[in-house]
């Protein structure tokens, strides 16, 4: 039977929470402490209808200081230009696209929160009931296991063979590979690994927070599809409601939408062409600085980085010194790369 665990990393300026699922990251969930809490799932608003679209049964809504949602709607339930009404939002919005709320009643007054999120803490319960999260240097270090596999692209598979997951604007493509997975058995071969790539897309997928039209290419040929079909619904069944599986078509592709609800991973910590955000980074060098001031209490910590970095760990800076003292710093130095910190004491 599988387990799950749950662990929480209460970080300088984030908080990171993992769900694993047999001692491997299935869930990560990252929220930064500057983070605008009206655009993150579950938050409820009050918010204006700015304009609506029935050719395509949608309403832009006004969310306050230039946010944005969509709001899809029915036919026999159009909403009023100019209304005020309580939403909650159902979907994070992402590159290119805004959040999605649904309207849970008539608002009055301007566009504001009205509850926050759920914390990390409550989602990481609410997922794992019955269960206290595991905090301290174990929830950092499973918190930052978690960040390195959502940054991969090819994640190998249990008996051998890979898969690669690559998103793109229309759809997640996901190609299996035999690698060196051996067998005389040629097509029980290729079931056991397409199995195998099935249970791990799905657990791939959660962890970096992707969905919408998913695309499994899978090896072989004169697949099992009852059995393939039979291992996504299993696989897949933590992220209903709302998947619907495909069968195995004629060019031995799988088919899957999975509800949209989080903002992808990759969007926290990497810019558009896939280098380390400056943020990401700056929080990876503030943990260094943790780690390094708890192991050299007395010592005076200075940072080299890029500019870029600097400037994104400045204000980070200035909250660990309110947890360990006025004895860290950062230096830009043009020269240096930008995935390079360089950390000395003194």
């Amino acid at each position: 039977m599988s387990q799950r665990r749950i662990f929480l990393d209460r970080g300088v300026g984030e908080t990171r929470g993992v769900v694993t699922l047999d001692g491997r990251p299935e869930r990560l969930i990252l929220r930064r402490d500057d983070e605008d809490l009206r655009l993150a799932l579950g938050a409820r608003l009050v918010a204006r209808v700015a304009s609506v679209e029935p050719a395509i049964g949608t309403a832009f809504l006004d969310l306050g200081d230039g946010l944005e949602a969509i709001l899809p709607f029915k036919a026999d339930a159009r909403p009023v230009r100019g209304a005020s009404i309580e939403v909650e939002i159902r979907s994070e919005a992402r590159t290119g696209k805004l959040a999605v709320a649904r309207e849970t009643g008539a608002g009055q007054g301007a566009p504001r929160l009205l509850e926050a999120p759920p914390e990390i803490a409550e989602i990481l319960t609410a997922i794992v009931r019955d269960m206290t999260p595991i905090e301290g240097r174990e929830a950092r270090a499973m918190a930052d296991e978690a960040e390195a596999e959502v940054l991969e692209t090819v994640h190998r598979l249990l008996g051998g063979g890979d898969i690669a997951i690559e998103p793109t604007r229309a759809l997640t493509s996901i190609d299996v590979d035999l690698g060196e997975r051996k067998g005389q058995d040629a097509k029980r071969v290729t079931r056991q690994a397409n199995l195998a790539a099935i249970a791990e897309s799905a657990r791939l997928l959660r962890l970096k927070g992707l969905g919408g039209l998913v695309v499994l290419d899978l090896v072989g040929r004169g697949h099992d599809g009852n059995a393939l079909l039979a291992a996504a619904r299993l696989a897949f069944s933590p992220d209903n409601p709302g998947v619907a599986i495909g069968p195995v078509g004629r060019f031995g592709t799988m088919e899957l939408s999975i509800p949209r609800r989080t903002r992808p991973l990759s969007e926290y910590l990497q810019l558009a062409g896939g280098a380390l955000s400056d943020r990401a980074l700056a929080q990876r060098l503030i943990r260094r600085f943790e780690t390094e001031g708890a192991a050299q209490p007395g010592a005076r910590l200075v940072a080299t980085c890029a500019p870029g970095v600097t400037k994104a760990a400045e204000p980070l800076v200035r909250a660990l010194a309110e947890r360990m003292g006025a004895r860290f710093a950062v230096t830009a130095d043009p020269a240096c790369p930008r995935d390079r910190v360089e950390v000395s004491a003194s």
